[in-house]
């Protein structure tokens, strides 16, 4: 039988929440307002599937670009060069340096 090779394959340890993160997420998550040259950290909630980026940009950092709708669209750099995703607030966090 082939591999799958689906949009979320492979993905059982890091898309697994431990038992106590486990639940709804917290508004404070939702509700974030991010600016446009804000660095961001991508870590994707796998309780919501919407706006989810792809597996391959998860812990990575970026910054936004501008607010689209109800996402942000994200610079990403992938080896030499520099993507941009579409992502929802669910799935980033404030970058602290």
């Amino acid at each position: 039988m082939k591999k799958s090779k689906g949009f979320r394959s492979r993905t059982r340890l890091l898309l697994k929440k431990k038992p106590r993160e486990k639940g709804k997420i917290s508004l404070s998550k939702l509700l974030h307002q991010y600016q446009s040259g804000d660095r961001v950290v991508i870590k994707i909630e796998p309780s919501i599937q919407k706006g989810m980026p792809h597996k391959r940009y998860h812990g990575k950092v970026g910054t936004v670009i501008e607010k689209r709708g109800r996402s942000y669209v994200v610079s990403v750099t992938q080896g030499k060069t520099v993507k941009e995703i579409i992502v929802r607030p669910e799935h980033l966090e404030p970058y602290e340096s």
